[in-house]
């Protein structure tokens, strides 16, 4: 009986362990015509909201790649402080459809938080050039670019986007690239 009951208990756990943890917290609207191949290869980090993960960090890029079924996501920056790079990998599954811009992206286990494409730039051959990515709720956001700086008309754009969902500008961190 007793074992009959831990075993009850460690299905239940590994079951919430798999299934429930993808956190999100807050649905936005996103890119519902999103093309993976588009989005592969490397981006830098134009802004970002502060959190543990980047913090103190520049010349911070993602590069994603497909393996399988899942997109690898590599993130790399420069820990100005420690005067040294730091690289995270993760992998990434799409949560509805490979048409719509909402991935559950992990970097830590079984653990997994949205990763929400909120707006894409494109440019005149359809390529992306820029994207807003909000996580599971406003408080990470995330604006990337193909390259190192953003026109203002399109960090406009991403600012008013954000400022919609009650991000803050003030609270954004402008990277350096150099």
């Amino acid at each position: 009986m007793r074992k009959q009951f831990i075993k009850t208990i460690a299905s239940a756990v590994l079951l919430l362990s798999t299934s429930a943890c993808t956190m999100l917290d807050t649905k936005v609207d996103v890119v519902d015509d999103f093309q993976l191949t588009n989005y592969l290869g490397a981006w830098h980090e134009i802004a970002r909201l502060d959190h543990s993960f980047e913090r103190g960090m520049n010349q911070v890029t993602a590069n994603y790649s497909v393996e399988g079924d899942k997109v690898i996501v590599i993130n790399k920056g420069y820990l100005t402080d420690a005067q040294k790079w730091k690289e995270a990998e993760g992998k990434a599954y799409f949560i509805e459809s490979e048409k719509i811009g909402r991935l559950k992206v992990s970097f830590f286990g079984p653990f997994y938080g949205a990763y929400q494409i909120h707006d894409l730039v494109k440019d005149d051959n359809g390529d992306y050039q820029a994207s807003l990515v909000i996580g599971p709720n406003n408080e990470y956001a995330w604006i990337l670019a193909r390259d190192t700086v953003i026109s203002d008309d399109v960090k406009q754009r991403f600012v008013s986007k954000m400022r919609t969902l009650g991000i803050n500008e003030q609270d954004l961190i402008w990277v350096s690239q150099n």
